[in-house]
């Protein structure tokens, strides 16, 4: 996904592109992931997490070079089109199958990993970013540059799924309880874990799309420290992500998510009324350290039942996901009106009140699996 966005503005020249043109072919690639993630979870308790992941990299390997190759070399507006939504459903695909996966895993181990799979996700984020702004400094053809990413991200993940757990897990799936879908979107505790996810998803995603934005518009600084304001919630999120583990494994999700919450708030809030740079960045430390742990523990919760564990993680990243689509359009259209810096203030205005949310992701009382040497011993 990141080596995509990093050639963006180079696919955009390519094809001769107006932003609202580039706004709307963009919607290919999230109309792909939307579509995905309410059957990905049928998917995966019918083929097995690993299977469910080869196919989904496949598929957003295949959209890459089909991306790459149609805006480089053909400058196909339609073609470039199927190639993001192959990209977006091979993502949307994996999404909610690795999510199923790990939180297997998180549970034979007896302790909390999740949010480090997570922390994973925004070092590739970074590292694509990256890749991506070193093929363009050096002028790699997009079709060349994307091609490569593909052979890495299908090869890669190929490699990585032998080490899933044995496929048997599948089949032990299909017992009475099963995975229906339509029977989680039934389920109270599901909706609730599903619109927590969705707050913290709009609180990260805010901050992705328009915190460089704003540090440049409000805080009157330079695009160079405008990006850099957005390393520093990248870094926090990161971070937060990889320590996380350790306070959620000795206090608990509530108290854990009660405190990252009001810090989320906090940060987001001093972000905005901060009257320096220094302390507003401060306040993006905080609210990056904030909103790391929403995301994930959300989807252990949804998966802490493991014979419904694909149907929830389902039901839970398709609720989770409408941030990333409505979030955008709806703080932009804030801005119009009072700034992009003060629209940032949505995000303790969410926050606050999905507090109460926070219970419904407290562990079900039931015995806890017992490890697996194999995996402790790894």
């Amino acid at each position: 996904m990141a080596s995509w966005f990093a050639r963006v503005p180079a696919a955009k020249d390519a094809l001769d592109l107006t932003a609202g043109q580039l706004g709307l072919l963009m919607l290919t690639l999230s109309a792909g992931a939307v579509l995905a993630l309410p059957t990905a979870g049928m998917v995966a308790h019918r083929l097995g997490a690993a299977r469910t992941v080869a196919i989904g990299a496949l598929a957003a390997s295949a959209g890459l070079v089909l991306a790459g190759v149609a805006a480089s070399a053909l400058g196909s507006i339609p073609v470039v089109g199927v190639g993001l939504f192959a990209i977006g459903f091979g993502a949307g695909s994996c999404e909610v199958a690795m999510n199923v996966e790990a939180a297997a895993v998180e549970r034979r181990l007896g302790r909390t990993i999740m949010p480090r799979f997570h922390a994973a996700w925004s070092l590739g984020t970074v590292a694509g970013a990256g890749l991506g702004a070193a093929a363009a400094r050096l002028e790699v053809p997009i079709g060349a540059h994307l091609a490569v990413m593909a052979v890495i991200v299908g090869g890669g993940t190929l490699v990585a799924v032998r080490s899933f757990l044995p496929g048997e897990r599948a089949a032990a799936e299909g017992g009475p309880k099963g995975g229906g879908l339509l029977a989680a979107w039934r389920e109270p505790r599901t909706v609730l874990i599903g619109l927590l996810v969705l707050v913290m998803a709009f609180t990260e995603g805010t901050a992705n799309d328009w915190l460089a934005v704003a540090f440049v518009d409000g805080h009157g600084v330079s695009e160079a420290a405008g990006a850099a304001s957005f390393a520093v919630f990248v870094a926090a999120m990161t971070v937060g992500r990889t320590v996380g583990t350790v306070a959620l494994d000795r206090w608990g999700r509530p108290r854990v998510l009660w405190a990252t919450m009001a810090l989320a708030a906090a940060g987001a809030a001093v972000t905005v009324y901060a009257n320096s740079v220094p302390l507003a960045l401060a306040g993006v430390a905080l609210w990056g350290v904030g909103a790391c742990l929403g995301f994930p523990v959300g989807m252990s919760a949804a998966a802490d039942d493991e014979s419904r564990a694909s149907a929830r993680v389902s039901v839970v990243a398709v609720i989770g996901y409408t941030a990333f689509l409505a979030g955008p359009p709806l703080v932009g259209l804030l801005g119009d009106r009072v700034g992009v810096l003060r629209a940032l203030l949505v995000v303790p205005l969410l926050i606050v009140p999905a507090l109460a949310l926070v219970p419904a992701l407290r562990p079900p009382r039931t015995p806890v699996p017992t490890r697996e040497p194999s995996l402790v011993r790894d």
